[in-house]
């Protein structure tokens, strides 16, 4: 007697289409509901690979990797341009977690991009700062702005090298009055140099030297008394401890060799364990003003300086050269 089998239950509908919905591999195009429009690799219902991902409400546009729903690889970031009717470039790069990670360049302006290291879309690490207005800052970045060590150039060719923090100049630094002649090393508080010594540094062949060279004037102990005036700086204005662990002793910073310091030059001098140019140059102390002053040599009330409207004293002394030194 034969034995007749149940036909197999047919599968319902919706199975059949949940199946057909199913997003793995390449799509040629799926369109959300908010309008934003995909491209590309696909794996278990998310953007995987490399794809395309267009936004309907800024016209904003990714091309690049794709890591399980978020991008993540290298990719490049754009938007439309409405005055020039194309689209413009805003980030190329690397990514992770739909983060900027890694190395990338970030595009603010025609004339002003950022090319170096990112953490969680944020500027972090070594990278190159190009501003609109012509200056460059080169260095070590955090949270976004310059911290660590770093360089910054001018637009008119001058510059400072030291330290930063939370965007300005903290801890010992150099700064080169190219335009006038004259460099200052020191140390800064919140962009304000508080004390240091100022030097003629190429002032012969500055655009705008200085009226007068820096006068002659004797100090007893200029090294103790600059080593004081620091101290209190430092004891006024205590940095943070994120800070301290990024800055460096003033006096190691000062013997660092420089293409750009003047004790670097070729015949611009000999240098000894202070980091003086010995010999060539004269010498300002800019001390921190006291109340009460401070009376060690010769002193005047300095003007006001770009670098701060602070009141400091003024101490000078010429520098030469001894055996030992």
């Amino acid at each position: 007697m034969p034995i007749s089998k149940c036909p197999p239950k047919s599968q319902p509908p919706w199975k059949e289409w949940d199946q057909k919905a199913q997003k793995n591999g390449l799509r040629h195009q799926v369109h959300a509901v908010n309008g934003d429009r995909y491209v590309g690799e696909w794996k278990d219902n998310m953007k995987h690979g490399k794809g395309t991902q267009i936004w309907k409400k800024k016209g904003t546009i990714y091309e690049g990797d794709w890591k399980f729903g978020k991008r993540d690889g290298y990719g490049t970031l754009s938007r439309p341009d409405k005055e020039k009717g194309k689209y413009r470039k805003v980030y190329s790069g690397w990514w992770k977690g739909d983060k900027k990670s890694g190395y990338g360049i970030q595009f603010y302006g025609p004339n002003e991009y950022y090319e170096g290291e990112w953490c969680s879309d944020q500027r972090c690490g070594w990278g190159r700062m190009y501003y609109s207005n012509g200056d460059i800052y080169e260095g070590q970045w955090w949270n976004d702005k310059p911290d660590g060590e770093g360089m910054q150039r001018l637009k008119n060719g001058n510059r400072y090298e030291g330290y930063w923090q939370g965007g300005l100049k903290n801890g010992p630094g150099r700064f080169f009055h190219l335009d006038h002649g004259q460099l200052f090393e020191g140390f800064w508080v919140d962009n304000i140099a508080k004390c240091g010594t100022m030097t003629d540094f190429g002032r012969d062949e500055a655009p705008e030297p200085t009226q007068f060279p820096i006068p002659q004037v004797e100090v007893v102990d200029p090294d103790g008394v600059l080593e004081e005036a620091l101290a209190m700086v430092k004891k006024k204005d205590e940095p943070s401890e994120a800070g301290t662990k990024r800055s460096r002793d003033s006096q190691s910073f000062r013997r660092k060799s420089s293409p750009h310091h003047p004790t670097a030059q070729t015949g611009g001098g000999v240098s000894g364990d202070s980091g003086h140019t010995l010999g060539i140059h004269r010498e300002h102390l800019i001390l921190p003003a006291l109340d009460p002053p401070l009376s060690i040599g010769a002193s005047a009330s300095l003007p006001s300086w770009p670098w701060g409207s602070s009141c400091y004293s003024f101490y000078s002394r010429p520098l030469s050269l001894s055996a030992g030194e």
